[in-house]
C-alpha cells in the first residue's frame, strides 16, 4: 500500500509557488524546477547583499576622484589630507557633496589642501 503525502505535500509545494511568485514559466510553475530557481535566487541574493556594499563604496569613490581631478587633486591624496586635517567625512557623504554642492565640496578641498 503507498502512502499519500496529500498535506503535507501539498503544503511543500504551495510554499515553493509562493516564494518563486514572479518566476517565468516552469520556474514558477514546476516543482522541481522551481526549487532550484529558488535556492539559486536565495544564494545569489545573500551573496549580492555583500556586494552591493562593495560596488557602492566603488561608485562613491569614483565620483569623489572624478570631481578631484577636475580641480588637479588625486583622491589618495585627498583621503590623506582629509585623515590628517581629522576631518571625519564617510565617502557617502562626500560622494553627494560632490555631485550636488560643488561649491561646499571645493570649500571642503580647500580646509584639508592648506
Amino acid at each position: 500500500m503507498r502512502v499519500k503525502r496529500g498535506t503535507v505535500g501539498l503544503k511543500k509545494r504551495k510554499r515553493i509557488h509562493k516564494l518563486t511568485k514572479g518566476f517565468v514559466g516552469g520556474r514558477r510553475n514546476l516543482v522541481r524546477v522551481a526549487q532550484e530557481s529558488l535556492e539559486k535566487g536565495l544564494a545569489y541574493a545573500y551573496r549580492d547583499r555583500r556586494q552591493r556594499k562593495r560596488e557602492f563604496r566603488r561608485l562613491w569613490i569614483a565620483r569623489i576622484s572624478a570631481a578631484l581631478r577636475q580641480r588637479g587633486f588625486t583622491y589618495s591624496r585627498f583621503m590623506h589630507a582629509l585623515k590628517n586635517a581629522g576631518v571625519e567625512i564617510d565617502r557617502k557623504i562626500l560622494a553627494d557633496i560632490a555631485v550636488t554642492d560643488p561649491r561646499g565640496f571645493v570649500h571642503i578641498l580647500e580646509s584639508v589642501s592648506k
